[in-house]
């Protein structure tokens, strides 16, 4: 009787919201309330109702679902639960797994694609596979596009969730990045939560509405005059004034507590005038709090008992699982479900849920707290033994007093690694220092605090670094476990710049290793950390010891081809002939070097295809990168691991001279890198190429902004990156006419690489910068400088770095030389991939012969010099060409229809963000323009290109 009232009743007093309500769902639809099309195009948003508990977002939620349906629209609907906040992606699989049920494995990897592996686990629709787990933003990626491709697919949809206060982190802190797109798709997001009872992990949701372009509705207290027409319309006409004026002192306007009321005066017939008006309060007094619970206790002891095994299970709860946390027998069970139906205490059948989340609270909260604890140890048992698995048991083990007992923390280590390969490492965390309290095994210490600390890895680097630290410092029966903390351990040393302890580390383990192949592998660990020290005490004496055994080597495993690899980095990075560095990359190819091998890092297959790109192959690392992203985008590596891979290529990009698809790339790396953090090797890397290319295309003045608005500057990183940060600062200084202060800069870059043996100016042009620094004051030592660069270019010998050398020889030294060495310059650059700096060798040749009359050679060099610079986007250099052409009485050519075909800077940035998944509101902001222009200059890329924008296709398709 009680639930037919609240769900059937009429909904007061919401005519506001629900007039947004149906606003929106017009936008969406394309349809008016009277059926005519709108002259609008569809579009979605997002609607936010807040409000304090049994205020009515409930029944508001279930009228917009009806209104979606009736409109025909898809609706995807969630509940959060205050028993399933710990249980991760719980809110996401009620959202999305029912579209998929009942799905064959073949079918659900067609629909899901690529992302089969990496969100499939995380939605309950398949089980975790072996490889590592993808990151965080990896499977949030992976969520936003089942979401899109299911409003695609299903549009016009309707997403709603209710008590997302309540909701796990996981689903939560993705669904409040994703609701903004909302408005770019055909969905429509309607969530309702309780403003002053989100936890602590919903900092980001607390902000979502004003982020999205609108603001939270605040439902209000029903006024007095619709407590009366709710009451008149449940008890008859017959209710007086006096009556109804009570029922809203009594329940302060709140809808639940006043349906709640008038079902308790229909149960007890009590007259609904004013003879009858002073019962209400007492009545009002049995709906929550004490009153609920003395209602429930009169029930009987099974019924209550049964009351409080489903307040310990949550919701969704089947009776057979609730009778058996409650220690009931079926019939007797069914009897409890009975009486807690009729006292409006439950509702449903096959499964039951509380009539209202106030009553779950308040029953789960009357728990004798020593019965709750035992009731939660009944239910994990009982979970386990229904087949749910060790997740499902986990949440309830959490509220358990810790009694060492073994099969609890087998259960909770079991949920962890369950729950970290669904890409939930809070979750398997929280799961994991239970397990450590219980305590586990004296024997399973060490390996319980490795897999802790392996959970904190990409979250918590510092805490990962302490959990390893003492788990070698517990018994360790298997020397395996050991190595791989030991491997773990200086992994995570080392990505929080911690590269001196890594290798330290790695150094003790190596005295103590009896197993050869332990030991090569744990030295090729200790080789790759030094390589990137930028405070290495001997690197030559390591770079020696490194030849002698990668010469050793054959490549027969991947430890061998990681040492060989490395030998290739150290070539470079010494200036050895680049013959010597390809002969060790293809080498460490010969047998695999995966970028996503398991327990292994991505560091030395990117040095190995970098190496190409040095010694004048940049095809080759291009083709490397492809593969490696792919690698990375397979296992769900979206964070710092594509950071990596996008500014790297960018990298790639800007030595080829194709500055314009290098800034979008990098922007595209340094985008990522700031979702991974500030300070990070990440975002050095993409700074400081960003800095490279503004440099490069003429903006000083950005590239400075730019500088300044991510303090690129001292301290540097203890970690070697490239381009070497301190090097990028010097160059940028030069760059805005500090002289001095640049060569003072550059000068301690050459102090700290020279004694490592890094002398390579292909690698480091410290030397190039630093003698167009000195020639201000001290033009013979700018000449020596610039004349000893090209010396070590030399003997390197990729046509790309003699060819550089030579043009800041010319540039700083005078008379005959400086066209000599321009000739010469040029003559290296033509035999190279590297169009920019061919393009500044043709017009500093242009201008110089201009300058020493002749004037017909001069044109030749600097028409050259000026359609090379256009077809790299070079602005700077453009306009120096365009100037000395101007000098020399000649005008610019036309450009031909090639150049003007290509797309512009802001096309590519624009498409760049649309293949990284980013909205047009995105893409606007980064441009500073209005969104209808993004719409036309993603319609021009489509006319250019003739492709729409997918994935990476866009992203990787040269112009």
């Amino acid at each position: 009787m009680g639930q037919r009232v609240w769900s059937s009743r009429t909904i007061f007093e919401r005519e506001s919201e629900l007039a947004a309500v149906d606003e929106a769902l017009a936008e969406l639809t394309g349809l008016r309330r009277d059926g005519a099309e709108s002259p609008d195009r569809p579009r979605g948003a997002l609607l936010a109702f807040a409000g304090r508990a049994g205020i009515g977002k409930t029944t508001l939620l279930a009228e917009v679902r009806r209104r979606a349906a009736a409109r025909g629209c898809t609706v995807l609907s969630a509940r959060g639960g205050d028993q399933e906040q710990r249980v991760a992606f719980h809110v996401a699989r009620q959202l999305l797994q029912p579209q998929f049920a009942g799905s064959a494995e073949t079918d659900l990897r067609t629909s899901l694609g690529s992302w089969y592996d990496i969100v499939g686990p995380a939605l309950g629709l398949c089980a975790p596979s072996g490889g590592a787990p993808p990151d965080q933003q990896g499977l949030r990626d992976g969520l936003d596009w089942v979401l899109t491709h299911l409003a695609a697919l299903r549009a016009p949809m309707v997403l709603v969730l209710d008590d997302a206060h309540w909701a796990d982190a996981e689903s939560l802190s993705w669904l409040a990045a994703f609701a903004p797109r909302a408005e770019q798709l055909p969905l429509l997001v309607v969530v309702a939560y309780r403003p002053d009872e989100l936890p602590d992990h919903a900092e980001s949701f607390k902000g979502l509405p004003g982020r999205a372009g609108g603001r939270p509705l605040d439902l209000e207290p029903l006024s007095a005059a619709a407590v009366g027409r709710l009451v008149r319309e449940a008890l008859g006409a017959q209710a007086d004034d006096a009556f109804c004026r009570e029922c809203w002192a009594v329940t302060a306007g709140n809808p639940f507590e006043t349906v709640e009321l008038i079902a308790k005066v229909r149960d007890r017939g009590v007259t609904p005038t004013e003879t009858g008006a002073h019962l209400l309060r007492d009545l009002a007094a049995a709906v929550k709090g004490s009153g609920l619970i003395a209602r429930l206790e009169r029930l009987g002891t099974s019924t209550v008992r049964f009351a409080w095994a489903c307040a310990v299970l949550g919701t969704e709860i089947r009776p057979s699982l609730a009778a058996a946390v409650a220690g009931l027998g079926q019939e007797e069970a069914a009897d409890a479900a009975d009486a807690l139906r009729g006292a409006r205490i439950l509702t449903g059948a096959e499964t039951l849920e509380f009539v209202h989340p106030l009553i779950a609270t308040a029953v789960y909260r009357a728990i004798p707290p020593g019965v709750r604890v035992a009731l939660h140890g009944q239910a994990a048992w009982c979970v386990i033994n229904d087949g749910q698995g060790p997740s499902a048991a986990a949440r309830h083990i959490l509220e358990t007093h810790p009694d060492g007992d073994n099969w609890v923390v087998q259960q909770l280590r079991a949920a962890a690694e369950e729950t970290l390969r669904a890409g939930a490492p809070d979750a398997a965390r929280s799961y994991l220092a239970r397990a450590l309290r219980e305590p586990p095994p004296y024997e399973d210490r060490a390996a319980v605090l490795y897999e802790l600390g392996s959970a904190s890895l990409l979250t918590e680097p510092a805490t990962t670094v302490n959990h390893l630290r003492a788990a070698l410092e517990e018994p360790i029966a298997h020397p395996r476990l050991r190595q791989h903390i030991v491997y773990r351990l200086s992994q995570v040393l080392a990505h929080s710049d911690r590269l001196a302890e890594a290798s330290d580390t790695l150094a003790r383990e190596i005295r103590v290793t009896d197993d050869a192949r332990v030991k090569l592998r744990m030295v090729a660990e200790q080789f790759m950390w030094d390589a990137f020290r930028a405070d290495e005490p001997d690197h030559p004496s390591r770079s020696r010891r490194m030849a002698k055994l990668a010469d050793r080597l054959s490549g027969r495993d991947l430890t061998e081809r990681y040492i060989i690899g490395l030998r290739t980095w150290d070539a470079i990075l010494r200036g050895e002939p680049s013959h010597v560095a390809l002969h060790h990359a293809e080498r460490a190819l010969a047998g695999g070097l995966g970028w996503a091998e398991p327990d292994r890092g991505f560091e030395v297959p990117v040095l190995v295809a970098l190496a190409f790109m040095y010694a004048d192959r940049p095809g080759r690392t291009e083709e490397l990168f492809t593969t490696g992203i792919a690698d990375f985008e397979r296992q769900g590596w979206r964070g710092a691991h594509l950071s990596f891979a996008y500014t790297l290529l960018a990298y790639v990009r800007y030595r080829r001279g194709r500055l314009a698809e290098a800034e979008d790339f990098v922007r595209a790396g340094l985008r990522l890198a700031e979702r991974v953090g500030p300070g990070t090797p990440a975002h050095w890397y993409a700074v400081g190429i960003l800095i490279e290319v503004l440099l490069a295309r003429g903006r000083v003045t950005e590239a400075a902004e730019t500088g300044d608005h991510y303090s690129f500057c001292a301290p540097f990183p203890a970690a070697v990156v490239f381009p070497d940060a301190q090097t990028v600062h010097g160059e940028l200084l030069l760059a805005r006419g500090l002289t001095k202060e640049a060569a003072e800069e550059l000068a301690a870059a050459g102090r700290r690489l020279e004694p490592r043996g890094m002398r390579n100016p292909a690698w480091c042009p410290w030397q190039l910068h630093l003698a167009r620094a000195e020639a201000h004051d001290t033009p013979e030592r700018a000449v020596a400088t610039a004349l000893e660069a090209v010396a070590r270019a030399r003997q390197f010998g990729a046509p790309s770095a003699v060819g550089q050398a030579l043009r800041v020889a010319a540039e700083v030294s005078s008379g005959s030389a400086r066209i000599k060495y321009l000739e010469e310059s040029v003559a290296h650059l033509e035999r190279s991939p590297a169009a920019y700096e061919l393009a500044c060798a043709l017009v500093a040749l242009g201008t110089e012969l201009r300058r020493t009359g002749r004037a017909r050679e001069a044109a030749e060099y600097l028409y050259r010099g000026l359609d090379a610079a256009v077809q790299c986007s070079a602005d700077g250099l453009v306009e120096a060409a365009r100037d000395e052409l101007a000098a020399a009485g000649l005008r610019p050519r036309r450009l031909h229809s090639t150049e003007t075909d290509t797309l512009t800077s802001r096309e590519r940035v624009a498409a760049n963000m649309a293949a990284q998944g980013c909205t047009e509101a995105e893409i606007a902001r980064e441009l500073s323009i209005d969104e209808p222009a993004v719409v036309r200059l993603l319609s021009a890329v489509y006319r250019k290109m003739g492709t729409e924008i997918t994935g990476l296709t866009v992203a990787l398709k040269p112009t």
